[in-house]
């Protein structure tokens, strides 16, 4: 088996979609609650909700997914989505805000990501930048604006390390590096995508500043982020795709 036929049985085995039910536009997301929200909007079936992957298609050509949290599982969505050869990617996630300048609610359209993860090394040696496709950031930061809501450009650092806030090493090393914000997919989505030749692009949502200790996130910090802007998030990703397919633009890859 080469990796097209692996990706073609394994993205049906995570998701319990089958190829033909996929959208040539899909949005990734860490949240479970997102596809159900996508779901009920458009009536549409979840699928994979007892597997690794939840998955949803509506009637517009839009997939949205939920492949869970971290570098390894964002590296397995963008190689098993080379079975559907999509024409955009956009993942709806949630990042830690380290200017002061950041408030939570903002959005962030990262220019670029550090690759602090380590699993994009496994696709291309690390001199080679973690970059978006512009135009697919180009219809999003439209959308953002119709909105007229705050978002920010900047560069994005992803790391593997989930639990780093009490680590004062590390908490300088984010301040040293002057990127805008960290999470622990974008870099990967990009070098990834990059590998695949897929389109793609992040938009993130500030939830917390972690480098201000009243800025932590705690479950109830994030619930309130949860029910204050993950509809906003939401409908911004949807409209994007939905104009990307209504206008037939084509979101082009280009190797560097």
């Amino acid at each position: 088996m080469d990796k097209l036929d692996i990706a073609r049985d394994w993205l049906p085995r995570y998701t319990g979609s089958p190829l033909n039910r996929f959208g040539p536009h899909i949005l990734l997301t860490n949240f479970a609650d997102y596809v159900n929200r996508f779901a009920e909007r458009f009536e549409c079936e979840v699928t994979g909700t007892d597997l690794p992957m939840q998955a949803a298609t509506n009637d517009e050509g839009i997939t949205i997914i939920n492949f869970g949290i971290g570098t390894a599982n964002a590296a397995t969505v963008m190689d098993l989505l080379v079975a559907i050869d999509p024409k955009s990617v956009l993942v709806l996630g949630k990042c830690g805000g380290l200017k002061h300048s950041s408030e939570i609610g903002h959005f962030i359209l990262p220019i670029a990501a550090i690759r602090g993860e380590g699993t994009s090394d496994e696709y291309f040696p690390p001199s080679v930048p973690a970059l978006p496709s512009f135009e697919l950031h180009k219809v999003v930061s439209d959308e953002v604006d119709k909105r007229a809501l705050e978002y920010r450009t900047g560069v994005v650092y992803t790391t593997n390390r989930r639990v780093w806030e009490h680590d004062a090493a590390f908490l300088e090393k984010m301040r040293s590096l002057t990127a805008i914000a960290v999470d622990m997919e974008t870099a990967t989505i990009f070098v990834v995508g990059h590998a695949n030749a897929i389109a793609r692009g992040a938009l993130l949502l500030v939830s917390d500043v972690p480098l201000r200790p009243e800025g932590i996130k705690t479950q109830k910090s994030d619930r309130i982020v949860t029910a204050t802007w993950s509809d906003v998030h939401l409908d911004i990703g949807i409209d994007s795709m939905k104009r990307i397919a209504d206008e037939g633009l084509e979101v082009k890859h280009f190797r560097f």
